[in-house]
């Protein structure tokens, strides 16, 4: 079985199998994205680098960033990959190379290797939070993948929290803008902005020539070193995320909610907060089922994700356009 993970920076390309109930990953190699490539040369590109790690290819899963087509096998132009547009990716694997290839975005392919493998291992209704530099989610309600009338379902990060506040989605008080590495680094940047108009500084940031060096990492390290100025702003993500998990909570009833990335590494610095607005805002019948946990998967996610997509929708897909 083969994996690729498709992203703007780099694609990894990986080998694997299951063997009782487990997946083995046999070989994987990265290569950056290259953008002055056509789109059909890059996957070229990975199919033969594949068939250099392997001498039996035959299923291919894709995890790739969205807008797509999963039934037809087409990537919709996504904003990380200027020049994909309606690339029929595996319709193309399948008549130059002989491959059988599924198509899912990130978000879902990642649900679906927390859901097999991972956080959310035996749930029958599990939500997928990415919490990385954006936030996306995946949906698996009543046992299957949940991916909307065109695959547009899980789009979590363009709810709006709030009039203001960091841009997330292109939308200004998103989701997304509170609850992701780039926004928290936005929400961090704010801050000290004000803190240095008032001519003082915080404890991630002196001065004004320094606020492009802030990040959520170098927020969360000085939070865990004990400064408050950047502990609230952690606080304040937290805030906002039970603000938007209690939304997804009341909406669709889930078991368990798995996040990664961010929520992940620092989780200690977001569930203070986040507790207190769910216990506010979301229903009490829903919130007392459902436990909000850490991915489980870490680094390893995208290669779970790539092959859990060729697994499971071969299995459960119907099978129209490219996919045969």
């Amino acid at each position: 079985m083969i994996g690729f993970d498709i992203g703007g920076t780099k694609c990894a390309v990986s080998i694997g199998e299951f063997s009782d109930g487990k997946i083995k990953i046999e070989d994987k190699k990265i290569i950056q994205t290259n953008h002055n490539l056509p789109p059909l040369a890059v996957i070229d590109k990975l199919t033969e680098l594949a068939k250099s790690m392997t001498d039996k290819p035959d299923i291919v899963g894709i995890s790739c960033g969205s807008p797509l087509d999963s039934k037809q096998g087409i990537i919709l132009s996504p904003p990380n990959l200027p020049g994909w547009d309606r690339v029929e990716i595996c319709k193309y694997l399948r008549e130059k190379y002989g491959l059988r290839a599924y198509l899912q975005n990130d978000a879902n392919a990642c649900a679906l290797a927390e859901w097999l493998f991972g956080a959310g291992k035996g749930c029958k209704n599990m939500i997928f939070l990415t919490f990385g530099s954006g936030l996306g989610a995946g949906l698996i309600l009543n046992g299957r993948l949940y991916t909307g009338t065109n695959d547009m379902a899980g789009e979590a990060g363009h709810i709006r929290l709030a009039e203001n506040g960091p841009v997330g989605y292109g939308k200004r008080g998103s989701f997304e803008g509170f609850c992701s590495g780039n926004g928290i680094a936005e929400l961090g940047r704010i801050y000290a902005i004000e803190k240095l108009q008032e001519g003082k500084t915080v404890s991630y940031c002196g001065s004004y020539g320094e606020l492009k060096n802030v990040t959520a990492k170098l927020i969360a390290e000085k939070a865990k070193e004990g400064f408050a100025d950047a502990a609230e702003v952690y606080a304040e993500s937290g805030r906002r995320l039970g603000q938007g998990l209690s939304v997804l909570i009341d909406i669709l009833n889930p078991e368990r909610i798995v996040i990664g990335s961010v929520f992940e590494r620092s989780g200690g610095l977001l569930e203070g907060e986040m507790n207190k607005i769910i216990e506010k805002e979301a229903l009490s019948f829903s919130r007392k089922k459902c436990e909000i946990v850490p991915a489980a998967l870490g680094d390893s996610i995208g290669d779970y994700a790539a092959f859990c997509v060729a697994e499971y929708m071969s299995k459960n897909t119907e099978r129209t356009g490219g996919y045969e």
